[in-house]
């Protein structure tokens, strides 16, 4: 690379935190920084800010970079993401432009912990409670939480965090059933979940339904309203994987209607969510704002190698390289 700094965007750090987590001082001498925390799906405003970026630093699927916004970007040649999969970004279409779409590794089990922390928070109606305590309410309790032990938590997805997810289900005592589209019965085993042969039956059955599959054109919607309307009017929602895996329409109208007993969400069709949207006036959804990936732990892994991929790729040779 020239003498001449090159000028890196950071996008979507809705925290501010890409200087607290790593340290830049081993570049900063090479390169000239703006951050833009607030995120657009607008391609021409992100067109017209981004353009004159040589590196562009990305949070997640936070922004969508497809290929009619690369076509735009003359000066990108690094998109610095974090994680080692980012289904936000066209990397093939990128590699073809010549740019580069570098990854970071993580640290911990951020996403597995907010997913029982988001469960417990929901059918312990923990979020309702701490309100009404701070209000001075009264009467002194006003809720009663779902005991765990004996129920029968549905995990649609027994990948590596449906498995992870389970066997702390089983340390509660609870009883675990697994489906999804490609799920086999020797696979459910060795999961240690029960398998169900039907998405209908797993709803039916449960007494909390989580979902944990990666969002594609053959998954999005994947649960409907028909779907939900199967589950017992006593059953609660998680959805801690992506927003569009639902209907989120659908959901909406489920939960004011009473039809289930509450969600627990984490992941939206848009984020970050409007101020006006309706899940925010509904009282039997606990919302948290997508942290399920966030920790102080990880964002020093995702932060520190974001740093030493830019570094790599000023000295020509670009490090934890993604492939299309």
């Amino acid at each position: 690379m020239s003498s001449e700094r090159i000028r890196v965007a950071i996008l979507d750090d809705y925290q501010n935190v890409a200087f607290k987590f790593a340290d830049w001082s081993g570049i900063k001498d090479r390169i000239i920084v703006d951050s833009f925390p607030d995120t657009t799906a607008d391609e021409d405003v992100l067109a017209k800010r981004l353009e004159p970026y040589t590196v562009i630093c990305a949070m997640r699927e936070r922004t969508k970079f497809r290929a009619s916004l690369l076509d735009r970007l003359p000066n990108l040649r690094l998109i610095a993401t974090t994680g080692m999969v980012n289904r936000g970004i066209d990397v093939a279409y990128a590699k073809t432009k010549g740019i580069v779409v570098s990854g970071t590794g993580g640290r911990g089990n951020s996403t597995l912990e907010h997913i029982w922390a988001l469960i417990l928070a929901t059918v312990r109606y923990i979020v309702v409670e701490d309100v009404r305590t701070k209000a001075s309410a009264v009467p002194w309790q006003a809720t009663i939480p779902m005991g765990l032990a004996g129920r029968t938590l549905g995990l649609v997805g027994v990948g590596r965090l449906g498995s992870q997810t389970a066997a702390i289900a089983k340390a509660f005592g609870m009883e675990v059933v697994g489906w999804s589209p490609h799920l086999t019965p020797e696979r459910a085993e060795s999961a240690g979940v029960t398998f169900i042969a039907s998405k209908e039956e797993l709803l039916r059955r449960s007494d909390i339904v989580s979902i944990h599959m990666v969002l594609s054109d053959q998954t999005h919607h994947m649960i409907t309203g028909a779907d939900l309307a199967l589950m017992k009017p006593s059953a609660f929602f998680i959805n801690t994987s992506r927003g569009p895996l639902v209907d989120e329409a659908a959901l909406i109208e489920v939960l004011q209607k009473k039809g289930i007993a509450g969600a627990g969400l984490d992941v939206f069709d848009e984020e970050p969510l409007p101020l006006d949207h309706p899940l925010r006036k509904l009282d039997n959804v606990t919302l948290s704002p997508h942290m399920g990936y966030v920790s102080d732990s990880n964002y020093e892994a995702f932060w520190g190698h974001t740093v030493e991929n830019i570094a790599a790729f000023l000295d020509g040779r670009p490090t934890r390289v993604m492939d299309g």
